[in-house]
């Protein structure tokens, strides 16, 4: 299971960052990521961690803002959002999946999602 945690209101400009713990055995999960949903449209790729955390890859909207990494030892992921903005608003998920050689973009990469945390940005 995966839990999501770190959401809340914050105003544009500001930072915030996100956790995501794993329960069990973290030794099958390879790729692990986030999405996110706004109101009122489709869940969209944020970014994804390769196995060893090595290899990061962002969506364009949150490039040079959001920064990602894992703690295999911990079974642990954060993000970690500057420079925030309204367009930023949707339910944060953190997600994991268990198969290799995936590109780590799309929903059905993962096998395992957390609840989700709602970040909102607003003034």
């Amino acid at each position: 299971q995966l839990q999501a945690s770190g959401g809340g209101l914050v105003q544009p400009g500001r930072s915030l960052r996100l956790s995501c713990a794993a329960s069990g055995s973290g030794s099958s999960i390879s790729v692990m990521g986030w999405f996110r949903q706004a109101p009122g449209k489709e869940r969209e790729f944020v970014v994804t961690v390769s196995r060893s955390g090595d290899s990061t890859y962002y969506a364009d909207s949150v490039k040079g803002r959001f920064t990602s990494s894992r703690d295999n030892a911990k079974n642990a992921m954060c993000l970690q959002m500057n420079s925030l903005k309204p367009e930023d608003t949707a339910v944060y998920y953190c997600a994991a999946g268990r198969r290799s050689g995936v590109t780590g973009t799309r929903a059905y990469d993962y096998d395992y999602w957390g609840q989700g945390t709602l970040v909102t940005v607003s003034s």
